[in-house]
């Protein structure tokens, strides 16, 4: 049995249901987007929500698959960096009590939060305050930490860290690990494309990516997206959402039926298909079995608030 390592921005999800979208109009937020926000903003956010109902989880999008791939028995580990404060020990002790193996590491920084309104249709606007996660750099890395792993998942939202993802991947390649990456951001593969053609190219085994993220780095749609990135990554994965998924694996392409689902919230979705997909992968599924797990994953995702499957 493959052991899964993952690493990415150690954050803790505060779920907020809403009809009212002049909650998040009021700190300018766009409807639907995602918004990096300061210390004193988060703060400002928390003061007004603080009488709503929120649901509170271990976050972060390699978190997520992380905690998914737990779920459902993989033998897993998590890289990441944390404040020495109440969210902190809240987000070590939720992905512990979920059987993950935390390899954390502490800043003087308040612990990240990602801020989630959710309103009708589970459309999701962010305020993302990544705090301690900002502060991870190569130095927190261990070799003998990597070498425990046979595969590491790593979120593209770390590719804003160029030192520090490319640290990742050449330690990963050093120990003889699998690397796995979801792409994360269509904006993100615009501004940084030179960085991820980099990394396809030289390191990444498994990509994962969106419709959306798919054309900001191919130019092209849907299947000629696909062979486009197989020409890069030996796995190649698009999702495309309510149609299902398509994959591309040594050279063979297998069509991926979604499965229907009543949509309450589509938080982390990509995050638990991923976490379906690389378990059926390192449990020798075929690819049409994998895919099938991954779908019916984050159906079962979409259909609750926040980035949580519960199997056992």
């Amino acid at each position: 049995m493959k052991k899964i390592l993952g690493i990415g921005n150690a954050l803790v999800d505060a779920l907020v249901e809403t009809h009212d979208e002049s909650i998040f109009n009021k700190f300018g937020l766009k409807k639907g987007g995602m918004e990096m926000i300061s210390a004193e903003l988060k703060n400002e956010i928390h003061r007004e929500i603080d009488g709503l109902k929120q649901t509170v989880v271990s976050g972060g999008s390699t978190s997520n698959t992380i905690y998914g791939l737990a779920q459902l028995g993989a033998h897993t580990g998590y890289i990441g960096k944390i404040g020495e404060d109440e969210m902190g020990a809240f987000f070590k002790k939720d992905m512990e009590k979920a059987g993950v193996t935390t390899h954390l590491t502490y800043s003087k920084i308040d612990t990240g939060i990602a801020t989630t309104f959710i309103t009708k249709g589970g459309e999701r606007t962010f305020a993302t305050y990544l705090g301690a996660a900002a502060t991870q750099t190569p130095e927190d890395l261990h070799e003998h930490i990597f070498s425990l792993y046979d595969l590491i998942h790593v979120e593209g939202y770390l590719i804003f860290n160029k030192d520090l993802i490319l640290s990742i991947c050449k330690l990963a390649k050093k120990c003889g690990l699998q690397i796995s990456m979801d792409m994360a951001s269509y904006n993100l593969v615009e501004a940084m494309r030179p960085l991820v053609e980099e990394l396809l190219r030289d390191y990444v085994d498994i990509i994962f990516a969106n419709e959306e993220e798919a054309y900001a780095f191919t130019g092209k749609k849907e299947r000629e997206a696909l062979e486009v990135l197989s020409t890069y990554c030996p796995v190649s994965v698009v999702k495309l959402g309510a149609e299902g998924s398509i994959a591309k694996v040594h050279g063979e392409t297998t069509v991926i039926p979604a499965v229907k689902a009543h949509c309450k919230d589509t938080t982390g979705a990509g995050d638990i298909f991923a976490a379906g997909f690389l378990y059926g992968l390192t449990h020798n599924y075929t690819i049409a079995n994998a895919g099938a797990l991954a779908s019916k994953l984050s159906a079962k995702c979409v259909e609750t608030i926040g980035a949580r499957i519960y199997l056992r």
